[in-house]
């Protein structure tokens, strides 16, 4: 695990808030984590199964939960736009299902969702944190460019490691819209991809 209880830690576009609670259950605290999704918290105790007994764990353990967070925006919400994190955290991050994952429109509107969270999180950084981005790195996800994307947004990708699931026990990956919302997906061949903004070079 490349996390640790006393980093400031944000969570950007959670599913079930299971990756999260994987977290703060390894740290017996949840004190430094903020936990985000774009969904209500309504909605996700709709579309989730587990997500109300996940919320309520890791509140418990003292974290913050902060509902309807655009990562395009996110710099300016109320509840964040003052706070400064270790290490900004975007797990498997997906536009919708607007067609096939190897048509062009589809893949230029994930581009856009990973451009605008970069955008925004660099904003967000201490100095010396990084924004890490777990993704698929199989075709056709690799045309997703997800280092360029960040050079674009001036920042410098320090590591890609192979993401292993198993490190973080209790976490379900969700597929996060349509009749299947609640179910998990194949994760596969997948990297966190590690940046830091490059002013901090």
């Amino acid at each position: 695990m490349d996390y640790n209880w006393y980093h400031d830690i944000l969570l950007v576009g959670e599913g079930d808030f299971s990756f999260s609670l994987s977290l703060a259950t390894a740290f017996g605290t949840a004190e430094n984590m903020v936990a985000t999704s774009l969904d209500s918290r309504v909605s996700l105790t709709m579309k989730y199964a587990k997500a109300a007994q996940n919320l309520n764990e890791l509140e418990n353990l003292g974290c913050t939960i902060v509902n309807e967070v655009d990562a395009h925006k996110m710099a300016q919400h109320p509840l964040l736009q003052y706070r400064k994190f270790d290490c900004i955290i975007y797990n498997f991050p997906h536009a919708g299902f607007h067609g096939r994952e190897s048509d062009a429109y589809q893949i230029q509107l994930h581009k856009n969702l990973v451009r605008g969270f970069l955008k925004n999180a660099k904003l967000m950084l201490r100095n010396g944190g990084e924004i890490h981005i777990t993704h698929k790195t199989k075709h056709p996800y690799t045309l997703w460019d997800i280092k360029l994307l960040g050079n674009e947004e001036g920042l410098f990708c320090v590591e890609e490691v192979d993401f292993n699931q198993a490190l973080y026990p209790g976490y379900s990956n969700k597929r996060g819209s349509g009749s299947s919302c609640d179910q998990s997906f194949i994760v596969g061949q997948c990297s966190t991809f590690k940046f830091i903004a490059d002013f901090y070079l």
